[in-house]
């Protein structure tokens, strides 16, 4: 996967607050959209991470890759 790791909770949210502020979100006050993208947690790898799109680049930076640990009840 192509996408932005973290190693606490804590640093995924910065990550997505700066991505959120960087496109203007929330928009206003009482805007329905708070956030560009989410992050979330893989729990056999014990990581947070958010996948990579389009123009993300411009706020976190350049994105790596990454394995995710999946389970035969996630396929």
């Amino acid at each position: 996967m192509l996408g932005y790791l973290y190693n606490t909770e804590q640093e995924a949210i910065e990550a997505r607050d700066i991505a959120a502020k960087h496109k203007g979100l929330p928009a206003s006050e009482d805007s329905r959209t708070l956030y560009w993208v989410d992050y979330s947690y893989s729990s056999l790898d014990n990581f947070w991470y958010i996948k990579y799109i389009d123009t993300l680049e411009e706020a976190l930076g350049a994105p790596v890759i990454f394995n995710i640990t999946e389970t035969n009840e996630n396929l």
